[in-house]
Protein backbone atom coordinates (compact mmCIF):
# COMPACT_ATOMS: atom_id res chain seq x y z
CA UNK A 1 0.00 0.00 0.00
CA UNK A 2 0.95 3.11 -0.87
CA UNK A 3 1.24 6.06 1.73
CA UNK A 4 1.97 9.91 1.99
CA UNK A 5 2.30 12.83 -0.30
CA UNK A 6 2.53 12.92 -4.26
CA UNK A 7 2.77 9.34 -4.56
CA UNK A 8 0.45 8.55 -6.65
CA UNK A 9 1.04 11.30 -9.06
CA UNK A 10 3.79 13.23 -10.47
CA UNK A 11 5.83 15.23 -8.10
CA UNK A 12 8.10 18.66 -8.96
CA UNK A 13 12.00 17.93 -8.14
CA UNK A 14 14.99 20.54 -8.03
CA UNK A 15 18.88 18.64 -8.38
CA UNK A 16 21.95 19.81 -9.36
CA UNK A 17 23.48 19.08 -11.74
CA UNK A 18 27.49 19.75 -12.59
CA UNK A 19 27.26 21.65 -16.59
CA UNK A 20 30.84 22.55 -17.08
CA UNK A 21 34.20 22.93 -15.62
CA UNK A 22 33.87 25.18 -12.80
CA UNK A 23 29.83 25.25 -13.20
CA UNK A 24 27.02 24.03 -11.58
CA UNK A 25 23.17 24.54 -12.01
CA UNK A 26 19.77 23.30 -10.56
CA UNK A 27 17.23 21.99 -12.73
CA UNK A 28 13.84 21.04 -12.72
CA UNK A 29 12.29 17.68 -13.25
CA UNK A 30 9.47 15.71 -12.85
CA UNK A 31 8.53 12.58 -10.61
CA UNK A 32 6.33 10.31 -12.05
CA UNK A 33 4.14 7.65 -9.97
CA UNK A 34 5.62 6.23 -7.99
CA UNK A 35 6.55 2.83 -8.89
CA UNK A 36 6.11 -0.60 -7.03
CA UNK A 37 8.73 -1.09 -4.17
CA UNK A 38 10.14 2.49 -4.53
CA UNK A 39 10.53 4.95 -1.86
CA UNK A 40 9.77 8.78 -2.10
CA UNK A 41 12.64 10.85 -0.28
CA UNK A 42 12.45 14.57 0.83
CA UNK A 43 15.76 15.95 1.34
CA UNK A 44 16.79 16.53 4.98
CA UNK A 45 20.65 17.42 4.26
CA UNK A 46 23.20 16.63 2.09
CA UNK A 47 26.87 16.70 2.24
CA UNK A 48 29.83 17.82 -0.01
CA UNK A 49 32.30 15.19 -1.03
CA UNK A 50 35.36 17.67 -1.26
CA UNK A 51 37.77 15.30 -2.51
CA UNK A 52 35.64 13.40 -5.22
CA UNK A 53 33.21 16.10 -6.15
CA UNK A 54 36.26 18.75 -6.84
CA UNK A 55 37.18 16.60 -9.44
CA UNK A 56 33.89 15.99 -10.93
CA UNK A 57 32.89 19.66 -10.74
CA UNK A 58 36.30 20.97 -12.69
CA UNK A 59 36.03 17.46 -15.25
CA UNK A 60 38.90 15.97 -13.83
CA UNK A 61 37.57 12.92 -14.25
CA UNK A 62 39.99 10.39 -16.22
CA UNK A 63 38.12 9.13 -19.29
CA UNK A 64 39.25 5.45 -18.08
CA UNK A 65 37.11 6.03 -14.44
CA UNK A 66 33.85 6.84 -16.32
CA UNK A 67 32.07 4.20 -15.38
CA UNK A 68 33.73 2.74 -12.59
CA UNK A 69 33.52 6.92 -10.72
CA UNK A 70 29.38 6.36 -11.46
CA UNK A 71 27.49 7.32 -7.88
CA UNK A 72 24.66 4.74 -7.57
CA UNK A 73 21.88 7.53 -8.59
CA UNK A 74 23.75 9.28 -11.18
CA UNK A 75 22.13 11.14 -14.21
CA UNK A 76 24.08 12.02 -16.83
CA UNK A 77 27.53 11.00 -18.40
CA UNK A 78 30.98 12.19 -17.93
CA UNK A 79 32.64 14.50 -17.95
CA UNK A 80 29.21 17.33 -18.43
CA UNK A 81 26.36 17.19 -17.51
CA UNK A 82 26.22 14.85 -14.85
CA UNK A 83 24.16 14.53 -11.53
CA UNK A 84 25.98 13.35 -9.08
CA UNK A 85 26.34 12.87 -5.29
CA UNK A 86 25.96 10.46 -2.69
CA UNK A 87 25.56 11.67 1.02
CA UNK A 88 21.87 12.19 1.45
CA UNK A 89 19.70 12.47 4.06
CA UNK A 90 15.84 12.35 3.80
CA UNK A 91 13.15 11.50 5.60
CA UNK A 92 10.49 8.99 3.75
CA UNK A 93 7.40 11.28 2.04
CA UNK A 94 5.84 8.03 0.76
CA UNK A 95 5.69 4.09 0.14
CA UNK A 96 4.87 0.97 0.50
CA UNK A 97 5.10 -0.37 4.32
CA UNK A 98 8.98 -2.18 4.57
CA UNK A 99 9.84 -3.44 7.74
CA UNK A 100 10.94 -0.40 9.54
CA UNK A 101 10.99 2.28 6.65
CA UNK A 102 7.72 3.46 7.29
CA UNK A 103 6.67 7.40 5.99
CA UNK A 104 8.67 9.82 8.36
CA UNK A 105 11.18 7.09 9.04
CA UNK A 106 15.47 9.14 8.28
CA UNK A 107 17.29 7.26 6.15
CA UNK A 108 20.58 7.93 4.59
CA UNK A 109 20.94 7.31 0.50
CA UNK A 110 23.92 7.25 -1.79
CA UNK A 111 21.66 9.44 -3.58
CA UNK A 112 23.15 13.01 -5.83
CA UNK A 113 21.78 16.69 -4.62
CA UNK A 114 18.21 16.83 -4.76
CA UNK A 115 15.21 17.86 -3.03
CA UNK A 116 12.58 15.19 -3.87
CA UNK A 117 13.51 11.51 -5.10
CA UNK A 118 12.71 7.90 -6.03
CA UNK A 119 14.54 4.98 -4.99
CA UNK A 120 13.94 1.33 -4.20
CA UNK A 121 13.59 0.39 -0.66
CA UNK A 122 16.68 -1.42 -0.58
CA UNK A 123 18.81 1.47 -1.21
CA UNK A 124 17.46 3.72 2.08
CA UNK A 125 19.38 2.99 5.60
CA UNK A 126 17.60 4.38 8.50
CA UNK A 127 19.17 6.69 10.86
CA UNK A 128 19.02 5.89 14.38
CA UNK A 129 16.47 8.86 16.14
CA UNK A 130 19.69 9.94 18.13
CA UNK A 131 22.06 10.68 15.36
CA UNK A 132 20.94 14.24 13.94
CA UNK A 133 20.07 13.80 10.39
CA UNK A 134 22.82 16.82 9.77
CA UNK A 135 25.76 14.48 11.32
CA UNK A 136 24.32 11.71 9.16
CA UNK A 137 25.73 13.21 5.72
CA UNK A 138 29.36 11.74 7.31
CA UNK A 139 27.99 7.99 6.55
CA UNK A 140 29.30 7.32 3.56
CA UNK A 141 33.18 8.77 4.97
CA UNK A 142 32.33 7.01 7.76
CA UNK A 143 31.81 3.76 5.93
CA UNK A 144 35.28 5.21 3.85
CA UNK A 145 37.04 5.26 7.01
CA UNK A 146 35.84 1.68 8.34
CA UNK A 147 36.85 -0.04 5.23
CA UNK A 148 40.79 1.39 5.22
CA UNK A 149 40.78 0.61 8.66
CA UNK A 150 40.18 -3.09 7.88
CA UNK A 151 42.19 -2.95 4.68
CA UNK A 152 45.42 -1.81 6.83
CA UNK A 153 44.91 -4.38 9.56
CA UNK A 154 44.65 -2.05 12.59
CA UNK A 155 45.32 -4.16 15.86
CA UNK A 156 45.00 -3.17 19.34
CA UNK A 157 48.39 -1.39 20.37
CA UNK A 158 49.41 -0.26 17.47
CA UNK A 159 51.21 3.26 16.54
CA UNK A 160 48.87 4.50 13.61
CA UNK A 161 49.77 7.70 12.02
CA UNK A 162 47.22 9.63 9.28
CA UNK A 163 48.59 11.84 6.72
CA UNK A 164 45.81 14.42 5.68
CA UNK A 165 43.47 16.50 8.33
CA UNK A 166 40.80 16.57 5.74
CA UNK A 167 37.31 14.42 6.66
CA UNK A 168 38.53 11.58 5.50
CA UNK A 169 41.75 11.50 7.04
CA UNK A 170 40.11 13.04 10.55
CA UNK A 171 37.70 10.17 10.49
CA UNK A 172 39.59 7.60 9.99
CA UNK A 173 42.08 8.68 12.87
CA UNK A 174 39.25 8.98 15.07
CA UNK A 175 38.39 5.47 14.08
CA UNK A 176 41.36 4.18 14.85
CA UNK A 177 41.69 5.85 18.31
CA UNK A 178 38.79 3.98 19.51
CA UNK A 179 40.84 0.89 19.44
CA UNK A 180 42.24 0.07 22.90
CA UNK A 181 45.55 1.08 23.55
CA UNK A 182 46.15 2.63 20.09
CA UNK A 183 48.37 6.12 19.61
CA UNK A 184 47.26 7.74 17.16
CA UNK A 185 48.29 11.26 15.39
CA UNK A 186 46.79 13.27 12.82
CA UNK A 187 49.25 15.17 10.99
CA UNK A 188 48.94 18.12 8.73
CA UNK A 189 50.71 20.87 7.20
CA UNK A 190 48.33 23.34 8.19
CA UNK A 191 48.25 24.50 12.21
CA UNK A 192 44.90 25.27 11.92
CA UNK A 193 44.06 21.59 11.97
CA UNK A 194 45.28 20.94 15.72
CA UNK A 195 42.07 22.65 16.75
CA UNK A 196 39.89 19.67 14.62
CA UNK A 197 42.33 17.46 15.92
CA UNK A 198 41.50 18.47 19.91
CA UNK A 199 37.99 18.46 19.35
CA UNK A 200 38.15 14.70 18.36
CA UNK A 201 40.25 13.80 21.04
CA UNK A 202 43.25 13.26 18.89
CA UNK A 203 46.93 14.36 19.09
CA UNK A 204 48.34 16.42 16.13
CA UNK A 205 51.95 17.09 14.96
CA UNK A 206 52.41 19.27 11.44
CA UNK A 207 54.88 16.95 9.25
CA UNK A 208 58.42 18.17 10.35
CA UNK A 209 57.95 17.22 13.96
CA UNK A 210 56.93 13.64 13.77
CA UNK A 211 58.46 10.01 14.28
CA UNK A 212 59.09 7.26 11.90
CA UNK A 213 58.07 4.46 13.89
CA UNK A 214 54.69 3.32 12.88
CA UNK A 215 52.97 0.14 12.62
CA UNK A 216 50.51 1.98 10.13
CA UNK A 217 50.45 4.86 8.15
CA UNK A 218 46.96 6.06 6.26
CA UNK A 219 47.79 8.61 3.60
CA UNK A 220 44.70 10.81 2.63
CA UNK A 221 46.21 14.15 1.78
CA UNK A 222 45.93 13.83 -1.80
CA UNK A 223 49.12 15.40 -2.65
CA UNK A 224 52.72 14.35 -3.53
CA UNK A 225 54.80 16.07 -0.48
CA UNK A 226 51.80 13.99 2.26
CA UNK A 227 52.77 10.87 0.86
CA UNK A 228 56.42 11.23 0.82
CA UNK A 229 55.71 12.31 4.92
CA UNK A 230 53.77 8.97 4.87
CA UNK A 231 56.44 6.92 4.21
CA UNK A 232 58.82 8.41 5.95
CA UNK A 233 56.63 7.42 9.26
CA UNK A 234 56.59 4.27 8.31
CA UNK A 235 58.42 1.95 10.91
CA UNK A 236 60.11 -1.25 9.92
CA UNK A 237 57.97 -3.42 7.61
CA UNK A 238 54.88 -1.77 8.31
CA UNK A 239 52.33 -1.30 6.31
CA UNK A 240 51.05 1.94 4.45
CA UNK A 241 47.71 2.53 3.20
CA UNK A 242 47.01 5.04 0.70
CA UNK A 243 43.59 6.33 0.49
CA UNK A 244 43.84 9.39 -1.43
CA UNK A 245 42.42 9.55 -5.27
CA UNK A 246 44.59 11.59 -7.55
CA UNK A 247 41.96 11.43 -10.54
CA UNK A 248 44.13 12.12 -13.80
CA UNK A 249 47.33 13.82 -11.87
CA UNK A 250 50.26 11.89 -11.78
CA UNK A 251 52.29 11.33 -8.78
CA UNK A 252 56.21 10.53 -8.30
CA UNK A 253 56.61 8.60 -5.07
CA UNK A 254 60.34 7.55 -3.62
CA UNK A 255 60.49 4.11 -3.65
CA UNK A 256 64.28 4.17 -2.45
CA UNK A 257 65.33 5.07 0.94
CA UNK A 258 62.81 4.37 3.77
CA UNK A 259 60.29 2.43 1.16
CA UNK A 260 62.83 -0.33 0.45
CA UNK A 261 65.06 -0.42 3.51
CA UNK A 262 62.14 -0.81 5.76
CA UNK A 263 60.46 -3.48 3.60
CA UNK A 264 56.89 -1.34 3.62
CA UNK A 265 53.80 -2.93 2.55
CA UNK A 266 52.36 0.07 0.45
CA UNK A 267 48.35 -1.17 -0.45
CA UNK A 268 45.26 0.58 -1.80
CA UNK A 269 41.84 1.35 -0.18
CA UNK A 270 38.89 2.19 -2.34
CA UNK A 271 35.69 1.59 -0.83
CA UNK A 272 33.65 0.33 -3.52
CA UNK A 273 35.03 -3.05 -2.55
CA UNK A 274 35.00 -4.89 0.72
CA UNK A 275 38.32 -6.40 2.02
CA UNK A 276 38.30 -10.07 0.80
CA UNK A 277 38.83 -11.45 4.48
CA UNK A 278 35.67 -9.84 4.81
CA UNK A 279 33.96 -10.70 1.92
CA UNK A 280 31.85 -14.00 3.08
CA UNK A 281 30.00 -12.10 5.63
CA UNK A 282 29.66 -8.73 4.95
CA UNK A 283 28.08 -6.70 2.20
CA UNK A 284 27.82 -3.07 1.37
CA UNK A 285 24.39 -2.81 3.16
CA UNK A 286 25.77 -3.70 6.31
CA UNK A 287 29.05 -1.93 6.19
CA UNK A 288 26.92 1.16 5.85
CA UNK A 289 24.58 0.25 8.61
CA UNK A 290 27.69 0.06 11.06
CA UNK A 291 28.97 3.38 9.45
CA UNK A 292 25.97 4.91 10.81
CA UNK A 293 26.04 3.65 14.11
CA UNK A 294 29.81 5.21 14.29
CA UNK A 295 28.09 8.62 14.17
CA UNK A 296 26.78 8.27 17.58
CA UNK A 297 29.37 10.55 18.99
CA UNK A 298 28.84 14.60 19.08
CA UNK A 299 32.26 15.71 18.56
CA UNK A 300 32.30 14.62 15.04
CA UNK A 301 29.88 17.60 14.09
CA UNK A 302 33.20 19.30 14.28
CA UNK A 303 33.52 18.42 11.01
CA UNK A 304 30.38 19.85 9.77
CA UNK A 305 30.41 23.02 7.98
CA UNK A 306 27.73 25.61 8.94
CA UNK A 307 24.93 24.66 6.22
CA UNK A 308 24.39 26.19 2.67
CA UNK A 309 21.27 26.22 1.51
CA UNK A 310 20.55 24.03 -1.58
CA UNK A 311 18.82 27.16 -3.73
CA UNK A 312 22.68 28.70 -3.26
CA UNK A 313 24.75 25.85 -4.26
CA UNK A 314 25.85 26.93 -7.65
CA UNK A 315 26.70 30.08 -6.40
CA UNK A 316 28.80 28.54 -3.13
CA UNK A 317 30.64 25.55 -5.13
CA UNK A 318 33.36 27.38 -6.35
CA UNK A 319 34.57 28.84 -2.92
CA UNK A 320 33.73 25.29 -1.16
CA UNK A 321 35.49 23.45 -4.04
CA UNK A 322 38.83 25.59 -4.33
CA UNK A 323 42.10 23.78 -4.66
CA UNK A 324 42.75 26.32 -1.08
CA UNK A 325 40.28 26.02 0.56
CA UNK A 326 40.13 24.59 4.49
CA UNK A 327 36.33 23.58 3.46
CA UNK A 328 36.04 20.07 5.89
CA UNK A 329 32.18 18.68 5.09
CA UNK A 330 29.86 21.37 3.81
CA UNK A 331 26.31 20.52 4.39
CA UNK A 332 23.44 21.73 2.43
CA UNK A 333 20.44 22.36 3.90
CA UNK A 334 17.20 21.70 2.10
CA UNK A 335 13.74 23.44 2.46
CA UNK A 336 12.28 20.40 4.58
CA UNK A 337 14.50 21.02 6.85
CA UNK A 338 13.32 24.61 7.91
CA UNK A 339 12.13 24.44 11.28
CA UNK A 340 8.20 24.11 11.09
CA UNK A 341 6.60 27.19 13.58
CA UNK A 342 4.27 25.16 16.00
CA UNK A 343 0.29 27.01 16.91
CA UNK A 344 0.21 26.32 20.70
CA UNK A 345 -2.34 28.72 21.39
Amino acid sequence: MTTGNGSDEASGADALWYTGAGCAAIRHETLGPLAPGHLRVEALYSGISRGTESLVFNGHVPASEFQRMRAPFQAGDFPFPVKYGYACVGRIAAGPDAGALLPGQTVFVLHPHQTLFDIPADAAHIVPDHIPSKRAVLSANMETALNALWDGGLAPGDHIAVVGGGVIGALTAWLASRTPGTRVTLIDKNPEKARIARKLGLAFAEPENTRGDNDLVIHASASEAGLETAIGLCGMEATLVEMSWYGERRVTIGLGGAFHARRLRLISSQVGQIPPARRPRWDHARRLATAIRLLDDPCLDALLEEPVAFADLPHCLPRVLAPDAATLCQVVRYPAAAPVACDIS
